[in-house]
């Protein structure tokens, strides 16, 4: 887990050490143990390391291959890396360290372009190759890891993060309105190749890309997975448990590779709580030396019992014996971190949740350098509850009347008050964008049937957002976050099965609770409700923040933005606080988006984090 940027010159030109020195300072926090550089010609390359994976100066960046016809720079985990190197030596191939970097380097040079399927991991890297004069740029299938360009000066900019590219002063000057404008208005980022920055774009999950002299290279597509859009029925419950089972034990198994101490995120939701139970399974019959005797877990509380998943932590915690770490997140708290968590974050985020995890990652930075989360599950077995409506949409469609009353009746019986409460927040939400000046572009993240919704939110609408928080709350303490439900081979499996062994009766995530059946306390794993890390934004809006909010939508600079009427959002946010209009996260992400535009667009060149 690392820190990656470079340049690449056109027509002849040659690196700026002076700007390859700031972009690698900007991304110190992604790699504390090392740093390194290397120009070859046109391209200069610089590394930020964190450590995970051989610690010795065997597995420095930039890293070459023998003849040093290839430069590398790369950040993340090649998890299959070990298989993958006894295959490589078969055919020849000599390493010179234990890492998973090498490997890479290796892998290019016997597949090309078709190494990537190879990899079980994630990444993000750039690839010079001094034979072919092109530098080969690519994504993991999911976006878990960052990668970020930009065109300016006559020369190609990548980074890991966008801070990185701004250090030169042409790159990313104003908003890309059409993309702040959808964020405003949908909660919506990271759904396509543009970011909030204009002229800044982001490799897709999943996607390549070559740059020559000639230019950048359409980006393509290396991966795609179909979700199976067929129904199904029971007859194949028992099969499918005990090989979604025994994926999920291999996929925590090998992201549990590690040189350095591994802990687990824990918030109490049946996903987090089923990688706690493997791993202790793991540590009972492999004792693998990354986790050591006991595992450490990282959790959330609150005193305010809405929102406290206490009870659920606490018998996960009693049935394994974790050490379990937690901490509670406080809205002065937030005041004294919200400059840094915005200057970690590069884009405006959609709600204070994200805070919860900040906080989560901080303490875990304490005692662990690797932690694994839960992130992936909910967006592969259709755990939010607002798939519901797209599974009974998608029935209705196809004259599958029994099946829909069965879910109809089920999704009531299960939900009733969270259909009831959704139905009064997009009333409110209608309104909320009624307060905006600019036409944003309409995006339903629940348009189409079942299997059409999970697909596009695995690449694009929801799950790549949520991984950019993850991945910059956990670098921005220097932590490397992993994601054991995003192993290729589990993703692909799940995705394979019915749509009925992820909704049956209006219950979610079926095929997973009858896997770990006897594994996870009965309580936690037939949960019908739905939290994660989150916060009390409402009640922080309406007391401790109130003064924070009402100096943002007051300040001269809010009400010189052209995205929003700023009187009516100042009146709209009173009406909340008198209690005549209810919360929703419009009102923060309208306050965020504010914060981040004095961070980064009304900035000095001097982009940093409040000391």
């Amino acid at each position: 887990m690392c820190g990656i940027a470079g340049q690449y010159c056109y027509n002849g030109g040659r690196p700026d050490r002076r700007l390859l020195a700031a972009m690698s300072e900007r991304l110190a926090h992604r790699g504390p143990d090392g740093e390194g550089s290397h120009i070859s010609g046109s391209t200069g390359l610089v590394h930020r390391r964190l450590a995970i994976i051989d610690l010795s100066p065997g597995g420095l960046q930039p890293m070459t291959n023998e003849d040093s016809s290839l430069w590398l720079v790369f950040n993340g985990e090649i998890y299959n890396y070990p298989e993958l190197r006894e295959e490589l030596l078969k055919k020849g191939h000599t390493f010179y360290s234990k890492s998973d970097t090498e490997v890479i380097l290796h892998a290019y040079e016997e597949w090309g372009h078709d190494c990537l399927a190879r990899f079980n991991g994630m990444w993000a890297f750039a690839l010079w190759d001094e034979k072919k004069q092109e530098l080969f740029c690519a994504r993991d299938r999911f976006g878990i890891k960052p990668f970020y360009y930009t065109t300016a000066g006559g020369s190609f900019l990548f980074a890991s993060e966008i801070k990185a590219l701004i250090a030169h002063p042409d790159a990313g000057k104003k908003p890309d309105d059409a993309m702040l404008c959808t964020y405003l208005a949908w909660g919506v980022q990271d759904h396509c190749s543009r970011t909030m920055f204009d002229g800044i774009s982001q490799l897709e999950p999943g996607h390549a890309l070559v740059v020559t002299n000639a230019g950048i290279q359409p980006p393509f597509r290396y991966w795609d997975v179909k979700v199976n859009p067929e129904i199904g029925d029971d007859k194949d419950d028992d099969a499918i448990s005990a090989r979604l089972r025994e994926l999920l034990l291999e996929a925590a198994r090998v992201h549990l590779r590690s040189d350095v101490a591994v802990g687990t995120c824990l918030s109490g939701g049946i996903d987090s709580s089923t990688l706690t139970v493997l791993i202790n399974t793991l540590i009972r019959s492999e004792a693998p030396e990354s986790v050591g005797d006991r595992q450490k877990t990282f959790s959330v509380v609150f005193s305010d019992k809405k929102f406290d998943e206490s009870r659920y932590i606490n018998e996960v915690v009693a049935a394994t014996g974790v050490d379990a770490e937690k901490t509670e997140p406080a809205p002065g708290q937030l005041r004294d971190d919200i400059d840094r968590l915005v200057y970690m974050q590069d884009e405006p985020f959609g709600s204070l949740s994200i805070y919860a995890q900040y906080c989560v990652m901080r303490l875990a930075a304490q005692k662990v350098k690797v932690v694994l989360d839960g992130q992936g599950a909910d967006e592969l077995l259709a755990g939010y509850l607002g798939y519901q409506g797209s599974y009974i949409r998608g029935l209705l469609r196809t004259f599958r009347w029994g099946a829909a009353i069965r879910e109809i009746s089920g999704s009531l019986n299960e939900h009733r008050d969270f259909f009831t409460s959704a139905r009064q927040q997009l009333h409110v939400r209608r309104t909320r964008r009624g307060l905006l000046k600019c036409m944003p572009e309409t995006i339903d993240r629940y348009a189409g049937t079942l299997d059409e919704v999970l697909h596009r939110e695995l690449v694009s609408t929801n799950l790549p957002a949520l991984l950019h928080y993850e991945d910059r709350n956990s670098m921005g303490f220097s932590i490397e976050s992993r994601v054991p439900y995003l192993d290729v081979r589990l993703v692909e499996y799940i995705a394979s099965l019915p749509l009925s062994q992820k909704v049956r009766n209006g219950v979610t995530k079926v095929a997973l609770r009858r896997a770990i059946r006897d594994k996870v306390p009965e309580s936690v794993r037939c949960r019908g409700d739905k939290m994660g890390f989150v916060t009390p934004e409402e009640y922080w809006m309406k007391n401790e923040l109130r003064p924070f909010m009402l100096e943002i939508f007051s300040s001269a600079s809010f009400k010189s933005r052209p995205y929003w009427d700023a009187d009516a959002v100042a009146q709209d946010y009173h009406a909340f606080l008198d209690g005549k209009s209810e919360y929703s996260p419009e009102i923060w992400r309208v306050a965020c988006a504010e914060l981040w535009m004095r961070k980064f667009i009304d900035r000095s060149r001097e982009v940093a984090p409040a000391a």
